[in-house]
């Protein structure tokens, strides 16, 4: 038997022209990931030019996660109410325009604000991309198309990493920050131009007016369903390993924990990078042809996660050997794609007028795993007098918690599925049903 999906009426009809609407909505989260990633390469001439702490930097990037994992349901909600194409208007000006202030900024304080700002918009990018791709191409597309767009918002973290590191040292502070902010004007000007939430004939049917309780209705809706709830633990345990390495405690465990030089540590956090984009490949096209290997592919990347951090954290010198560190960052790519999983479980649960809120719901796990992973490294890291063997050890905790709600889930989850396939088979309505036992919605 056949593993792909049935083509049905009332798909959308994909093509040239998808792409390159969807391509526009792309080109906005890439340089949303850009401007997010863009203090990791200048944390020390931020440090150097607001005269703060190591401390202090920190709350750079957790203050920008706070608000990014704080705007996802209203941003879920303001998408599946108002459309892509202004969602991403206003989320296209917040974030140039924090980008822009972080340039022009001299205190601390105005900083912080203008990193908060920016994290607003930031949040507003990715949940009306997988929306946009929802409208745009057949259900059958969408693993792919959301390993896709988390692709390129690892090109943009390639960039920061690459480009705007040099421009800082040639450029300055100023001309870098303010000339990259450049970008957010071009993608605003091409969204305005192009971008349309739907193809003609495919326009959603008009819903009701929002009533009173609407949006405590809306939230209660998507989170009820186990497949929700599920996406989110999934994001939850896949994402935060490797967010936490490159965005903050990467860089200063290879360099200060491992002796290793700043170029060396740096090509191994381009190596995470890398193996993202690739495996984001791979595990779109196993999903997209056999469904039923979703859970697999994430129980597997959390074991293989969790065996090499022990590995690495528990080896008995004091310094892991260099093939064990590069095997580490290479499973650490894989955490990206694997946690874009979650979005494959909570999609065929939910009616299309409630995706960008379930969106929004499993979008917040891993950033709340990330948040609490950087604070606990560095209160265990003060604590112990800098020994990342403890502090490290902290993501066994969060990933224990996050497998137990898996496991608790998968049952309630294939259920529900295969109530779906039944419904589908009595009623009229168009629901894409696969042939391994799957609901695409």
């Amino acid at each position: 038997m056949s593993s792909g999906p049935i083509s049905l009426p009332g798909d959308p009809p994909g093509g040239r022209r998808a792409v390159a609407v969807w391509g526009i909505g792309v080109a906005v989260y890439f340089v949303a990931i850009i401007f997010r990633t863009s203090l990791g390469v200048a944390g020390l001439d931020a440090a150097e030019r607001f005269h703060i702490s190591a401390s202090a930097l920190s709350t750079f990037s957790i203050l920008q996660l706070l608000v990014y994992a704080g705007m996802q349901v209203p941003v879920g909600l303001m998408v599946d109410r108002l459309g892509t194409r202004k969602v991403l208007a206003l989320g296209i000006v917040l974030f140039t325009a924090g980008q822009l202030g972080f340039a022009l900024a001299h205190s601390y304080p105005a900083a912080l604000a203008c990193r908060a700002l920016l994290g607003c918009g930031d949040a507003m990018t990715f949940i009306s991309v997988l929306r946009l791709g929802a409208r745009w191409f057949p259900a059958r597309n969408g693993p792919m198309i959301a390993q896709v767009a988390a692709l390129f918002g690892m090109a943009g973290n390639l960039v920061s990493t690459l480009l705007l590191a040099r421009l800082l040292h040639t450029a300055g502070w100023t001309a870098t920050f303010a000339g990259s902010a450049a970008a957010g004007v071009v993608v605003l000007v091409l969204m305005l131009a192009f971008l349309k939430d739907h193809p003609e004939g495919h326009e959603p049917a008009p819903g009701p007016r929002p009533a009173k309780g609407y949006v405590r209705r809306q939230i209660l809706r998507a989170w009820r369903e186990p497949g929700t709830r599920l996406g989110l633990w999934v994001h939850f345990s896949a994402q935060f390993p490797a967010m936490v390495f490159l965005l903050l405690w990467g860089m200063p465990f290879l360099i200060e924990a491992q002796g290793l030089d700043r170029g060396t540590a740096g090509s191994l956090l381009t190596l995470i990078v890398l193996v993202n984009m690739a495996v984001g490949l791979v595990y779109g096209q196993i999903i997209g042809r056999h469904h039923a290997a979703r859970l697999p592919l994430v129980l597997g990347t959390l074991a293989a996660t969790a065996l090499l951090w022990a590995a690495v954290v528990g080896w008995p010198g004091e310094r892991a050997p260099m093939w064990l560190l590069i095997t580490l960052c290479a499973v650490l790519g894989a955490c990206g794609p694997a946690s874009m999983i979650g979005f494959d479980f909570a999609r065929p649960a939910n009616p299309p007028e409630r995706q960008g809120t379930a969106s929004g719901i499993v979008n917040m796990g891993g950033f709340v795993a990330c948040m609490t992973t950087l604070l606990a490294v560095g209160i265990l890291l003060d604590a112990t007098g800098g020994s990342y063997r403890v502090a490290f050890a902290s993501v066994f905790v969060l990933q224990a918690l996050g497998l137990s709600q898996i496991l608790r889930l998968r049952g309630r989850v294939r259920r529900r599925e295969r109530e779906r396939i039944v419904a589908s088979r009595v009623t009229t309505v168009h629901v894409p049903v696969w042939a391994d036992g799957d609901v695409r919605g």
